[in-house]
């Protein structure tokens, strides 16, 4: 009868009869506990603040968790289906700390007609400490319930999103920096720059049909009071007055607007009027992953087609220095591809071995390299265990390079829509940072892909690397 559920009806119990649960505390208890009521003190999720209260840095379980196993004894086992909870009167007497294990029973103190049923209950640790005691109502039901027991859903923790928080509070107190916004034609093209403006982070320019963009902020009552305007007669022409004022050093971040991304990038791309350098452009996505403990980047998944094996260290070397400017100061770097052992037949496992060996010679600098590894055991220690898979970077990727711009566009896709992730993103490998936003973007990550463009900024003026000038 383990997995069927039976009550006893108030006529089936006798005074005496128990019942028994013993539940070990997690810490995923203690939290999801604490995220079900909202209880937020910190002595039960810090083990600095629980050291400061001489509980010995050991994180407690909320009072309540204790209590709350006897819910789930009447309404499990005794009287079982159908009993309703009227009160109880509990004494505390021991904490319990993670890892704890408890036993929880109740006894059938008093019988109250027609259907209460008073209970003594006893909570103890593994160490024999008493946790608490005390009385319980409950009433018990009168018609007999049996069923399978009910499979819930499994409920797992992730962290709440804060990548783009922090980034964002990241650039408190830097200087605005001037930003080309191409062809802001559109409201949320139009509104993205301007919110950023509102908070400090960028100078717009916009650039682009006076007009049209005048007729947007009134539509959508947008304020551009004060704002530089650019006139300019259509997007080829925003594309190529933006990527100007970027040249005579007007701007230090171009911005793309309503265009296509590819009429922006021909302008970057010109051989003698863009903004190329010795280093090859790449895209590189800023994931915020709530169900991944880091910062995650993935590149290139925008930009390149199908990379070579140079443009696969340039795009990789792009991308190891934004992570220099996140904050990163040693990324583990993850080359993609669908196995994790070197296969002649699948090119992107040569490219991988070959990066891997590029990292060891130094011509590609400051990260920790390994690949090819698949996606699991790139991002899952477990994974990882499970294959064998000895490695710095298995299970704790920062950077993803992935083999080829499909495969980066539909991981990138994947977890913006599977996985509740966000996603910024920014253009290196230029003579400055090029933020391209899309429709689909939300407000955070339009904010954030400015925010993550301030600091490459600041970083050039430092006297960065790709995010400087070559």
């Amino acid at each position: 009868m383990a997995d069927m559920m039976e009550n006893r009806t108030f006529d089936e119990i006798r005074v005496g009869d128990s019942a028994t649960l013993t539940r070990t505390c997690q810490k995923d208890d203690v939290e999801l506990f604490g995220v079900a009521v909202g209880a937020l003190n910190p002595i039960h999720f810090s083990p600095e603040v629980a050291e400061k209260f001489s509980l010995g840095g050991k994180v407690k379980a909320h009072s309540m968790w204790g209590a709350s196993l006897l819910s789930a004894l009447f309404g499990n086992e005794l009287p079982g289906p159908g009993a309703a909870y009227r009160s109880q009167d509990i004494s505390f007497l021991t904490p319990i700390s993670i890892g704890d294990t408890v036993t929880v029973t109740v006894t059938v103190a008093e019988l109250v007609p027609p259907q209460d049923v008073v209970f003594d209950c006893l909570a103890v640790k593994q160490t024999g400490e008493t946790v608490f005691t005390g009385r319980a109502r409950v009433t018990a039901p009168t018609v007999k319930f049996v069923q399978p027991r009910i499979q819930l859903h499994e409920a797992r923790l992730h962290r709440a999103h804060h990548v783009f928080e922090d980034i964002i509070l990241s650039c408190a107190g830097m200087e605005p920096v001037s930003v080309a916004v191409c062809h802001p034609c559109d409201q949320v093209s139009l509104e993205g720059p301007v919110e950023a403006a509102h908070l400090g982070l960028i100078r717009p320019i916009l650039v682009g049909p006076e007009a049209k963009i005048q007729q947007v902020a009134r539509e959508f009552d947008i304020d551009i009071a004060g704002l530089r305007i650019v006139d300019t007669a259509h997007s080829h022409d925003s594309a190529k007055r933006a990527v100007e004022l970027c040249r005579a050093g007007e701007a230090e971040v171009l911005m793309k607007g309503s265009l296509h991304t590819d009429e922006l990038m021909h302008e970057v791309a010109a051989r003698d009027t863009g903004l190329r350098t010795a280093r090859r452009i790449s895209h590189v996505f800023i994931m915020d992953v709530p169900t991944y403990p880091r910062t995650l980047l993935i590149t290139d998944a925008a930009i390149n087609i199908q990379p070579t094996l140079e443009d696969k260290a340039d795009i990789l070397q792009n991308a190891i220095e934004l992570a220099h400017v996140l904050g990163i100061d040693k990324p583990k770097v993850a080359i993609l591809s669908a196995v994790e052992t070197v296969y002649p037949k699948i090119a992107s496992t040569i490219d991988a071995a070959a990066l891997c060996k590029m990292a060891d010679r130094g011509q590609i600098s400051g990260a920790v390299l390994d690949g090819p590894l698949a996606f699991d055991n790139a991002i899952n220690e477990e994974a990882a265990r499970i294959k064998k898979i000895v490695s710095p970077v298995a299970g704790k990727a920062d950077i993803l390079l992935v083999p080829d711009l499909e495969a980066g566009n539909m991981l990138a896709k994947q977890l913006c829509y599977l996985a509740e992730a966000d996603a910024a993103g920014i253009v290196l490998g230029a003579r400055l940072p090029i933020v391209l936003t899309s429709r689909a973007d939300s407000a955070r990550a339009r904010l954030a892909s400015c925010a993550v463009a301030v600091r490459v900024a600041h970083a050039r003026r430092k006297g960065g690397k790709a995010i400087a000038a070559e």
